[in-house]
């Protein structure tokens, strides 16, 4: 699993690669939380070259979007492949956090 992070267009853009499941889980909601500054009002979660994800990153997400929230931060997740959509789906992820089908489109969202 690896987290390129960039800033554009006024969010911060995380885009990870891989697989997030029980072994690094920890790794990467640690990961992506040292990347988000106090500044970043709008974090992107660019999911295009994920090809997994277990229960455990499904809860360093939430957890994710939870700390957001507590400080009225917006959190998107973009470019889901099919088979991680799926998990989404399931899980009822898709009711919880907004995805969007690009980047751009998370980007640009007035939600």
């Amino acid at each position: 699993m690896e987290i390129a992070v960039a800033r554009t267009s006024g969010a911060l853009v995380a885009s990870v690669s891989g697989r997030i499941d029980g072994t690094n889980s920890k790794e990467f909601e640690d990961g992506l939380k040292a990347e988000i500054s106090d500044d970043d009002n709008v974090v992107v979660l660019d999911l295009e070259n994920l090809t997994y994800i277990s229960s455990a990153g499904l809860r360093a997400i939430l957890l994710t979007a939870k700390h957001l929230g507590r400080r009225n931060a917006k959190f998107r997740i973009c470019s889901v492949s099919p088979s991680v959509s799926e998990i989404f789906t399931v899980s009822g992820f898709d009711r919880i956090i907004p995805i969007f089908k690009t980047q751009d489109a998370a980007i640009a969202a007035n939600d």
